[in-house]
């Protein structure tokens, strides 16, 4: 894409002027059909050093209200982002709905310069380009406008900029140590971006080469661009996006009503005897776990009243409170609402060495919100492969993923009902969505079958608890829990 690239005739000053004029008034008038629309737009600059990144995202912005958009420059990753997955710090800066990001570089600068450096391996990197070019369709296969611009200079006009930059002091901290080198290493660098360009270069999500050399073309190319591209996507933002086939090798699993519940019992004493035992285990496996920095999630899914907050407090009795968190999700706030489903999720990731438990999780996505109509048709069934790929990328990180489903039948679940309307100290736990979702169980049960069936992958099985006994449930738990975190340790 830049070895071959051309840069095109000019146009004459008035024309630029009078076309950024209109691309300017009609970006303002669309700012507000953005909002209405509830379109978010991601806008990532990349581009050599000194080729105007900052400059042209600050005229750009000045045509928007400050209330509609935010500012990133993505630095070298810190200390606490390098703790987790690649992606988390980028999918941490994604748009509400109805308003604009826009990204002073990122995840390729990221790449390629760990690349040029030498730190990525020709596997890893095969991996990085398959994490991000899932990342970029899971934004806009969910209605994101995801907009790429390469700032293209050549090398001359490069080291041009950074000599005037370098001559007073003001500006001399705008020339790092890396845009010197990458003058240097021009040819080999141009080489790397072009492979990287072509790599992620999708009909979703393509790459566009500005031509960077005068900056008010460069301003009237961008604009017109997201012009374009915002007045495209929200004519086809009502389409249904294809649903793709699952990749991931996947464990077959069994069927709620053919799970055997009878006779999963433990006799108290033996209960006592095993959580002690077992509890003594994790707390000393989740020392080693910090010191290797394995980062471990647990996930709970299951029917109301079958046990999943007692089955986490036996879980959490056992470790060190400074090494994990407890995420009870409910329904989403409206600042998560506004996001991709995932991103409340991916904000709540461990560091690595920390184990995070979350209590109900992104799969209410083809439970709830599939059954109570809160997402389309579409959204609930393209969700099982996006939730394959998203435990991939934690797995991919080093992640021990644990899922559990907690299984219980309806007449368990009708005696706890009761026992918590009845009693003045639990009444706190039963509420009238927990009956209206009892009336629903036949429904549930079919979604939850499917889920299981579609998620359930080599890397992230499902675990089933059979929970009309809760100590034998807690028991179970445990020992799946021990078990996961010592083949990890291996």
């Amino acid at each position: 894409m830049l070895k071959n690239w051309k840069p095109g005739e000019i146009p004459e000053k008035d024309e630029v002027n009078g076309r950024l004029d209109k691309a300017r008034a009609r970006l303002y008038e669309l700012q507000m059909k953005i909002k209405e629309h509830k379109l978010p737009v991601l806008v990532l600059f990349e581009g050599w050093g000194a080729s105007g990144k900052g400059s042209t995202i600050g005229k750009i912005i000045r045509n928007i209200d400050p209330r509609f958009f935010k500012v990133a420059t993505m630095s070298a990753p810190a200390e606490e982002e390098l703790r987790r997955p690649f992606l988390y710090r980028y999918m941490r800066q994604i748009p509400e709905a109805g308003k604009f990001t826009f990204l002073d570089s990122g995840w390729m600068e990221e790449t390629t310069r760990a690349c040029l450096e030498g730190k990525l391996t020709d596997d890893e990197y095969a991996r990085r380009i398959d994490s991000i070019k899932r990342f970029e369709r899971q934004l806009t296969d969910n209605g994101y406008l995801v907009l790429k611009f390469f700032m293209q200079i050549g090398k001359e006009e490069q080291t041009a900029r950074m000599e005037r930059l370098l001559e007073s002091e003001d500006t001399h901290w705008r020339v790092a140590g890396f845009d010197k080198w990458q003058n240097e290493h021009y040819k080999k660098c141009r080489k790397v971006f072009d492979r990287y360009l072509m790599d992620t270069n999708m009909s979703t999500s393509p790459w566009y080469i500005i031509d960077a050399a005068e900056k008010k073309w460069a301003e009237l190319q961008v604009l017109e661009i997201m012009v374009e591209g915002i007045e495209i996507a929200m004519q086809n933002s009502a389409h249904s996006v294809p649903l793709l086939q699952n990749v991931f090798p996947l464990v077959k699993m069994p069927k709620l009503q053919d799970i055997e519940l009878e006779g999963k019992v433990i006799e108290d004493d033996e209960y006592r005897v095993e959580l002690k035992k077992l509890q003594k285990k994790l707390g000393e496996l989740h020392n080693r776990l910090y010191r290797k920095r394995i980062p471990v999630i647990i996930t709970y899914e299951g029917w109301d009243a079958a046990g999943k907050g007692g089955n986490i407090k036996r879980i959490t009795g056992a470790l060190d409170p400074r090494g994990f968190e407890v995420h009870p999700i409910a329904s989403p706030e409206p600042h998560e609402k506004a996001r991709h489903y995932l991103w409340r999720f991916w904000t709540r990731l461990p560091k690595d060495g920390h184990i995070a438990i979350f209590d109900r999780t992104w799969y209410g996505r083809v439970m709830v919100e599939r059954l109570e109509g809160f997402c389309s048709e579409n959204d609930w069934k393209r969700a099982y492969n996006e939730i394959n790929e998203f435990e991939k990328e934690l797995y991919d990180w080093g992640a021990v993923i644990i899922k559990f489903w907690v299984q219980i039948d309806k007449d368990t679940q009708l005696a706890r009902f009761t026992d918590r309307q009845n009693n003045p100290e639990k009444q706190w736990k039963i509420t009238d969505e927990d009956w209206r979702n009892r009336e629903k169980w036949d429904a549930y049960e079919v979604a939850v079958n499917e889920m299981l069936q579609k998620t359930s992958t080599t890397f992230a099985p499902w675990h089933i608890l059979e929970s009309v006994d809760k100590k034998y449930a807690r028991i179970k738990a445990l020992k799946i829990v021990i078990d996961e975190i010592e083949k990890a340790l291996e």
